[in-house]
């Protein structure tokens, strides 16, 4: 189906059946409970969720295929965002046309600093990616962000961030149409909540749009990691100087990794100037970058669903994790003697609300020493297991016979 082998499109089903349900598969908790504190269906959250698997596959075409380690992939993310929100600026806010020019302005900026960046390789290669992202956010903080080309605020508009005024040109806008991102006329903000019980969920035209671009996007990363392109990218990260010595040009297929895996990046930052209509120069931080490489490594460097995974793990803890403060823990521990309780909390709270990286940092450390293959590595070990339990009584029975 597709032009997928069968173990690819059940993969690509499994996917899009996890990602459609997930207003109610992230919403294990009664709305009254006191662990609905760990839910994680709303809206914003599961946007965040398929935005950064976005821009989590992108990265790993690059990383994940042909091993260059890229530490500036955020400047491609900010790039997308920037040029969405002008597109609304200019033409109104159709994020159509929005998230197509940051798919092109990305895959431009990419392609100038990888012809730059691949004429090294290993640290050289990410030091000098990671250099051009902080050159970006330094620009886009403070040279582009002054009054230039008659522009007040200049093209980033600095530190305060850009975003659309109503002096704005917007030519397309019309009085029919939203003051917010929407899709021919559908706002992305439209939800509707179902109530079941002690259940609230909600359904979000954003996200399921989201969704889609995520499932796509998927798509062509199976088909790019089937193809002969991406056989060739294997070898590159395998040993690329026997590609050399064999007379093969290795830096073309490298540099196309590194704009499609940009494009992918611009996508995904677009796609969050759709969901919210504002572009700042933090997302070219090298934390962002940073961010990219933890979700990669932590999901499965290499694997499919990987990447996604990962993203949606590290974004759950800083969305989740972050917002338990100490009330809510003396809330959980209220039924242990005082003293016990106020040290269980004290404790806990170094791991949770600003302490969240501190968690995040050690489940980090634990996949890259007992999971070298990140997550996926940790599911095939289990399902191996299970195989195993199962073939030994068939097993020893025919050893009996």
């Amino acid at each position: 189906m597709f032009g997928l082998s069968r173990k690819d499109t059940l993969l690509l089903i499994f996917v899009a059946i996890i990602t459609f349900a997930a207003p109610i598969l992230m919403n294990p908790f009664p709305t009254e409970s006191s662990l609905a504190q760990f839910n994680a269906g709303y809206p914003d959250l599961m946007q965040r969720f398929v935005i950064f698997g976005i821009f989590a596959i992108g990265f790993n075409i690059l990383f994940g295929l042909t091993g260059y380690l890229s530490f500036g992939h955020a400047a491609f993310l900010g790039a997308g965002s920037y040029a969405c929100v002008w597109m609304f600026k200019l033409l109104g806010y159709n994020i159509l046309p929005g998230i197509i020019l940051s798919v092109i302005v990305s895959a431009i900026f990419a392609l100038a600093i990888g012809y730059i960046s691949l004429r090294r390789s290993g640290i050289y290669f990410s030091i000098l990616t990671l250099a051009f992202a902080q050159m970006s956010f330094a620009l886009a903080y403070s040279v582009l962000g002054t009054d230039m080309f008659g522009l007040k605020g200049g093209l980033t508009n600095g530190e305060t961030g850009l975003q659309v005024y109503n002096s704005d040109p917007q030519i397309f806008h019309s009085d029919s149409a939203p003051d917010l991102p929407h899709l021919f006329g559908i706002p992305m903000r439209t939800t509707e909540v179902v109530q079941y019980g002690a259940w609230e969920f909600q359904f979000n035209v954003g996200f399921y749009f989201c969704a889609v671009v995520m499932l796509i996007a998927f798509y062509l990363s199976i088909r790019i990691f089937r193809s002969p392109f991406g056989l060739m990218l294997r070898a590159v990260k395998t040993n690329q100087n026997r590609l050399n010595y064999t007379g093969v040009n290795t830096k073309p297929y490298a540099l196309a990794a590194f704009v499609i895996s940009g494009m992918y990046a611009g996508l995904a930052g677009g796609l969050l100037s759709a969901m919210d209509p504002l572009a700042g120069a933090e997302r070219m931080q090298w934390t962002a970058s940073g961010e990219v490489v933890l979700m990669t490594i932590l999901g499965g460097a290499g694997t499919l669903i990987g990447p996604v995974l990962g993203a949606g793990l590290i974004k759950y803890f800083e969305n989740i994790f972050s917002k338990i403060n100490e009330g809510i823990l003396k809330g959980w521990f209220e039924f242990l003697p005082d003293t016990l309780g106020d040290a269980v909390v004290w404790v806990l709270y170094f791991f949770t609300g600003s302490g969240w990286h501190l968690t995040l940092g050690l489940m980090f450390m634990l996949v890259v020493i007992f999971l070298p293959g990140g997550l996926v590595e940790g599911a095939g070990r289990l399902f191996g297991i299970g195989r195993r339990k199962k073939k030994t009584p068939a097993s020893k029975t025919q050893a009996a016979e």
